[in-house]
């Protein structure tokens, strides 16, 4: 028997329907089947007092008793365990389920129709479309080796049909169609809704191998993170919202700045995408990249290093006052400003041409940012002292925030005489020459018209890719990366980039209601029992996500048993068959 339950908080009162039933103790408890709402919501949508809200509960409840009655006797399943029956050998009991919702998203994109597409082009009998299916898959809920990645498959509700030996020639197939497949998967992505590709973010970033000697695109370059391997190095273009665009490899070696044309002239003649705002941080921001990105119907936003401007823009960079609030536009003077707030933004700009263009200099002071900037020099102005201290001063790397620059080294004794032994102090100038550009940073970009709000909303935005880089290094495990051959490392990052495509594709699905950390926990959580052959029974918790997950995907997964004719149609319904 189902019942309205009401819970009272501070603010609301909320109406639920509960069901009673005994735990495994024999004790009567009771579970909440479904919250209807808050007395505010639910009166304004019935339009009615409470009284008429709770006699609209009730019946609610009086519904779903009914529809629970019709289930239990429609739908009960019987089944026999024998205690003294031992398992059979090699009887796979447990599976994995939570590839279906990946599933819903790749089939989305119609890549099963780009796979066929390939075979059409190539003389093989493999299942390619389920290979790199799986492939992507097992990269985002379990990353490991293509041997690790084919042993996992074998866990997933539908098992591969294909062998280990198919992967690896499958490989090189994938690399040969790389630029294919991020082509049609950019078409096909307008089946999942519209892209904001009117901004572009562009970013790079690099991996590492386990190996010693360089060799093909391997080579040494400065590594991400700090190591002493070769390496091989990304560009990455996303839209406005983060989805992943296209990507291209280059040797480790190789100047990142001459990275962006060549894929940018990929998306412009196979996306036929023509009209957008290229933005990237300074390092690719360089003069001929902007010069590029002001052709056609293109345009361009990157920040600027305020250190490099010219002498003439840089000090009035610097110069405390013009400067405007971005809310208001009143005029303030920064070393005015109250130091309490440090939630606002303020801005001033000029025109700044250089040999080729006519750009706008943006300059915006952020109070929070100052503050933040100051904490960490004072960090490491300690550790410089300490350095002092214990005669440990070194000399400085080439690393900009190494707290030996705060160092300065006494070569001469007062009275102007080359001093006998060495000695350190802290270079208070060097100190100083740092504090002037607490809070500053700058922006350079070609759209002479558009409001400043707008144009600092998009470059603020560039966290994004920034983001899909770690979920790919941290969450989808894609450095080290251990194949070898160029053509192999080519699809790993093809897998890599589609993997990422399909993840955020999903957390588009759920409205971004999640972090990354919960939805692969969930995901990775979503196991089934075979039961005596009969069916499934799901062995993961209910939880909101996994309720927003069904939803946006458009099947069920979370009944108490599937029978083994209930699941097919469930793996029809990921695949939109």
């Amino acid at each position: 028997m189902m019942r309205v339950m009401t819970t009272k908080s501070k603010n609301a009162e909320s109406f639920y329907i509960t069901k009673s039933y005994k735990n495994n103790a024999g004790k009567s408890t009771s579970k909440i089947i479904r919250k209807l709402g808050t007395l505010h919501e639910l009166s304004e949508m019935l339009g009615t007092d409470r009284d008429g809200v709770m006699a609209w509960a009730r019946e609610q409840a009086r519904l779903e008793t009914e529809k629970y009655k019709a289930g239990k006797e429609q739908q009960l399943v019987k089944i026999t365990f024998h205690a003294d029956r031992q398992l059979d050998y090699n009887c796979q009991k447990l599976y994995e389920g939570g590839y279906l919702f990946l599933q819903s998203v790749y089939y989305g994109l119609r890549l099963d129709k780009v796979c066929r597409k390939i075979r059409d082009r190539h003389l093989f009998e493999y299942d390619l479309n389920a290979i790199l299916s799986d492939l992507i898959y097992t990269r985002i809920l379990d990353p490991d080796s293509k041997r690790s990645s084919f042993q996992t498959a074998q866990k997933y509700l539908e098992t591969p049909t294909y062998q280990l030996h198919d992967v690896y020639r499958a490989l090189s197939v994938l690399a040969e169609n790389s630029d294919l497949i991020q082509a049609e998967a950019y078409k096909n992505s307008g089946f999942l809704g519209k892209r904001n590709d009117r901004v572009l973010y562009y970013d790079c970033t690099n991996y590492y191998f386990e190996i010693e000697q360089e060799d093909g695109q391997k080579r040494y370059g400065k590594s991400k993170e700090h190591r002493p391997n070769p390496i091989v190095q990304m560009g990455l273009f996303t839209d406005g919202n983060g989805i992943p665009l296209a990507f291209s490899l280059f040797p480790g070696n190789q100047n990142e700045q001459t990275s962006v044309k060549p894929l940018e002239k990929k998306i412009l003649q196979d996306f036929h995408c023509e009209k957008f705002v290229y933005c990237s941080d300074a390092g690719l921001g360089s003069e001929n990249n902007r010069v590029f990105n002001h052709m056609g119907q293109r345009a361009f936003i990157v920040t600027q290093s305020i250190k490099k401007l010219p002498k003439e823009e840089r000090e009035w960079a610097l110069t405390r006052s013009e400067f405007r609030n971005v809310k208001d536009d009143t005029v303030v003077d920064l070393d005015s400003l109250d130091k309490s707030d440090e939630s606002s933004l303020y801005y001033k700009e000029i025109p700044y041409s250089t040999k080729q263009l006519h750009q706008r200099l943006i300059i915006t002071y952020s109070p929070k940012y100052a503050t933040y900037q100051k904490q960490i020099r004072e960090k490491q102005i300690e550790r410089a002292q300490s350095m002092i201290q214990s005669g440990s001063a070194k000399r400085q790397s080439k690393n900009p925030n190494d707290p030996a620059r705060f160092i300065q080294k006494i070569a001469v004794t007062k009275e102007g005489e080359v001093a006998e032994q060495q000695s350190f102090c802290l270079d208070s100038a060097k100190i100083e020459e740092e504090a002037q550009y607490d809070g500053l940073y700058a922006v350079c970009t070609d759209l002479l018209d558009d409001p400043v709000g707008d144009i600092l909303k998009v470059s603020e935005g560039r966290w994004q890719i920034e983001a899909d880089f770690r979920i790919m290094k941290t969450d989808f495990s894609a450095r080290p990366v251990f194949v070898q051959r160029d053509d192999r490392i080519k699809a790993h990052f093809l897998i890599c980039f589609l993997s990422l495509l399909i993840f955020k594709f999903l957390e588009r699905k759920l409205e971004y209601k999640y972090t990354c950390e919960q939805m692969l926990d969930t995901l990775r959580a979503m196991n089934f029992a075979d039961i005596e052959e009969q069916g499934f029974m799901p062995l993961y918790t209910r939880t909101a996500i996994t309720d927003d997950l069904h939803t946006a995907c458009g099947f069920r997964t979370d009944f108490q048993f599937i029978s083994k004719s209930k699941m097919l149609q469930i793996q029809k319904s990921s695949k939109k068959i």
